[in-house]
Parts: C-alpha cells; structure tokens; sequence
C-alpha cells in the first residue's frame, strides 16, 4: 500500500461546556465550516466490510481510510490515510481484486469498480488545535473537531497525525490526556457520523455489516457502533 500519514484518533460525545474547556486548555479556533461527505462503496459494501472507508469531501476531494497496523486496543482508532488519487486508485483495485485501470482518477475507476453512493450528508464543525505542553518543541499538535450533522448527530473527536508507527504511542498517550481534561469517561466510545446515518436511513447496509463481523473482530469505523443500539 502506498505511504500515506497515520491518524490516530478518539471519539467522543462533546457537552455545552467542550468550547470552553478547550479555550481553557489554550485550545485555538482554526475555523467554523459546512461541507458535505458523500461515501462510496460495492452493493455487497466490499470496502467497508474490509475497513476501507472511501470518501469525497466537498472543496478537500478524495480521501480513502485503510486500517493501520495492529496495536494497543482501546476506544481508539488508527488508520492510514490516502489523498493521493492514484495510491487510491491503486488500493482500491487491490482491495477489490480488479486489476489496475490506468492512469485516471477516482472519478475514473466508480463504474468499473462498481462503486456507488452509500451516504450523504452535511457537516457544521469547529476545528481546534493545541498543544498540550509548550515546554517541549517535539509535543504533537492535537487537533480537536467538534461535529454536528444535518441528520442531528453531534460528536467530537481528538486527533494527531503521525508518519511512523512508532510515534503512535506517544501520540495515543496525549490524546487520552487531552480527552480526561476535557471530561470523556476512559472508555467512553462514540461511533463515527457514517456509521449513526447508515443505522438511521440504511439500516440494511447497517445490518450487513453488523452480521459480517459478528462472529470475528469489526472493522475500527463499526466496532463502538454496537453500543448506540438499543
């Protein structure tokens, strides 16, 4: 697989008071957007089912999510990121067992991939970075995104990314700090925006996931999903 950054995320339900805190903390407001996602997958959801996560965002492009290397397991998730259209392209096709088509781009690949729409929807979020001690120059910058969706979804998550799995320690540490200090519970789990639409308006495509993985370890994006049922 192509070398893409490593994401090493948590998510959490933010309160009233999550801003506060963070302006508390020396947090800084990059921005306030609006954009749209839209998710793409095979009828049989043959990314997803693999922990494939493809993705096109209104105003940034492509982007495709695949699983990083095993590690500490936690209310955690890590993954490698792609952006570059033909290491996606590529992945996809290896994913998928196509062989490669061409030079083209994502766009390109939809229809002899069999790629289809899966989910949309608009997002309102603020974007915040800080650094939790100033005192040292190699502290990762953590980045916080508090999310609201069209469908009435909020969740927030804390971020660092890393280009080598041996920084991922260091950077899970201060994201499990960082999310004590803003009062997430240690083993508090918030499943992701896609994951509550497709269990709200896909529910066959919720299901089909749920029932692949039922008998052996969900993929990252699915596996915290089970606690909102009910």
């Amino acid at each position: 697989m192509a070398q893409g950054l490593i994401e090493v995320e948590r998510k959490f339900i933010p309160g009233p008071g999550t801003e506060e805190r963070l302006q508390e903390l020396g947090g800084i407001l990059e921005h306030r957007v609006t954009f749209q996602d839209i998710y793409y997958d095979t009828p049989e959801l043959s990314l997803m089912r693999a922990d494939h996560w493809l993705r096109q965002r209104q105003s940034s492009g492509w982007e495709l999510k695949c699983p990083g290397a095993a590690g500490v397991s936690g209310p955690h998730t890590k993954y490698v990121e792609l952006t570059a259209e033909p290491a996606i392209v590529a992945q996809l096709c290896e994913v998928l067992g196509a062989e490669v088509l061409g030079a083209g781009g994502v766009a390109a690949v939809l229809g002899p991939l069999k790629l289809q729409e899966v989910a949309s929807f608009v997002t309102k979020r603020s974007a915040w970075k800080l650094v939790l001690s100033r005192a040292n120059e190699e502290e990762p910058l953590l980045r916080v995104d508090l999310d609201t969706a069209d469908f009435g979804y909020a969740v927030g998550e804390v971020e660092a990314m890393v280009h080598e799995e041996a920084e991922v320690p260091a950077a899970l540490e201060k994201i499990n700090k960082l999310s004590s200090m803003l009062g997430v519970a240690a083993q508090e789990k918030a499943p992701a925006k896609l994951i509550v639409y497709l269990q709200r308006f896909r529910p066959q495509y919720y299901q089909r996931l749920l029932e692949v993985h039922s008998s052996r370890e969900k993929p990252q994006g699915i596996k915290d999903a089970d606690s909102s049922l009910g």
